[in-house]
């Protein structure tokens, strides 16, 4: 499992292409040439970027729901919903298509965001408020996440 750092930011150009942060192609150098799963994300109006390992992962946890559950099929639709795969140009940018630009409201200031093991895109304010929104109850996010385990149960 790939464990990523950091946050940086960017910029996109009228076409969405965006110059991939050397530090993040630092950290992903092993799996860099197997490309990434773009797609919507989950919770937030935000893009998720899957290495291509991190994407057989998770599918693999997929595939093993029930699809004659209605609610497991509504999930697996809803997830792979506008999942697209990408690759790094020969210059280090990034094309993130049109309709997940939509989606996640990415105009020219764009943030890149570790996630453990996937990259989070967001449009810079976007990200900002969310963090800012965030931040007022992380103490007890925090408590409530983390604070029934022991470190064993986290390492």
């Amino acid at each position: 499992m790939i464990h990523l750092i950091g946050t940086y930011e960017c910029k996109a150009d009228a076409k969405g292409r965006l110059m991939f942060s050397s530090a993040f192609k630092k950290q992903l150098h092993p799996v860099l040439q197997d490309g990434f799963v773009i797609k919507r994300g989950v919770f937030q109006p935000c893009l998720e970027l899957y290495p291509m390992t991190e994407w057989n992962l998770m599918m693999q946890k997929i595939n093993k729901l029930n699809r004659f559950v209605k609610k497991n099929n509504d999930f697996i639709r809803r997830f792979t919903a506008g999942v697209k795969m990408v690759e790094l140009d020969a210059s280090g940018r990034l094309l993130i298509p049109k309709d997940l630009c939509d989606f996640a409201g990415i105009q020219k200031q764009i943030v890149l965001s570790s996630a453990v093991n996937i990259i989070e895109i967001w449009d810079k304010d976007k990200y900002e408020k969310a963090i800012e929104d965030a931040s007022v109850d992380f103490a007890d996010l925090a408590e409530d996440v983390m604070g029934n385990t022991t470190i064993d149960e986290v390492s």
